[in-house]
């Protein structure tokens, strides 16, 4: 039965390499979130002057900065703060975005008009100038950065929540629900939201890339953590000085940010077929 499911496995990863790919390149950012020392014991913040602007080696993968800080050990160092940042975004998006959608399909009336109105405001500015006018009215900090990068996106979220709610609300077993006496806000939370989060937490999914890329922006932008904490758009706005003399200083930085927006772009893409085929 093991050599079965083995020459399985391995048949599903020979078939679809971009995918495992992708999922190992999501799986060692996650490990150097949670475990940074488990791939380099430098110091991100400390510098060594002597060892300043170094290209990459043995001894220093991605090179050394202009205080001599090892690059690799401060894009590792960086995956927790950016990957915090990205998951915190999402979740304001998510839960705020789901919670007017229903809020405005389960209510309806001038209450639903209320709702999409503001919604369609939310739309019809883009997500990276209603990110800076948020962040700037916030203040900065890598906290604020999400939390306003979460509001800019929420709108479509909310418009996909509303859709979904208008779908199952009309379902047999919600009437049948109604019909039993069951309050209204008793059927919205056990039989229409169960039924309805699904597509929404699929959006979660596919938007998480571009979303570190906007918290990333911000960061490259001087709104996020507060130097010399690593983060990575920070990383790349930090190396801009030293393009001619130390490019590895922002290539190797914007790689890992590409990589990780390709990866879970890939992923989020199967996790939207399989769910089609369902």
């Amino acid at each position: 039965m093991s050599s079965v499911v083995l020459r399985r496995e391995v048949g599903f990863a020979l078939r679809r390499p971009g995918l495992v790919l992708s999922v190992a390149v999501v799986v060692f950012v996650l490990l150097c979130a949670v475990a940074p020392e488990l791939f380099t014991a430098q110091d991100p913040i400390a510098g060594v002057p002597a060892e300043r602007l170094q290209g990459p080696s043995a001894a220093h993968l991605f090179g050394t900065d202009e205080t001599g800080r090892d690059v690799f050990a401060r894009v590792v160092h960086g995956a927790a703060l950016s990957l915090r940042a990205t998951t915190l975004a999402v979740l304001v998006s998510l839960v705020a975005g789901a919670a007017l959608g229903l809020l405005a399909a389960g209510r309806g009336g001038w209450v639903d008009s209320l709702v999409m109105r503001v919604v369609d405001v939310l739309q019809a500015v883009p997500s990276i100038l209603l990110s800076l006018a948020l962040v700037t009215a916030l203040g900065f900090g890598t906290t604020n950065v999400a939390i306003a990068v979460g509001i800019a996106n929420l709108a479509t979220f909310a418009r996909l929540m509303r859709a979904e709610v208008l779908r199952v609300r009309s379902g047999v077993y919600v009437e049948a629900a109604r019909a039993a006496g069951v309050r209204w806000s008793g059927v919205l939370l056990r039989h229409i939201l169960p039924n309805s989060i699904g597509p929404v937490l699929v959006l979660a999914t596919l938007t998480f890339g571009t979303t570190v890329l906007e918290v990333s922006a911000l960061s490259f932008l001087g709104y996020g953590a507060t130097p010399p904490t690593p983060e990575w758009g920070s990383l790349v706005a930090g190396g801009r000085s030293f393009l001619a003399t130390a490019w590895w200083m922002t290539t190797f930085p914007g790689l890992t940010v590409a990589a990780v927006v390709l990866a879970t772009n890939r992923i989020s893409r199967a996790l939207d077929g399989e769910r089609s085929q369902l």
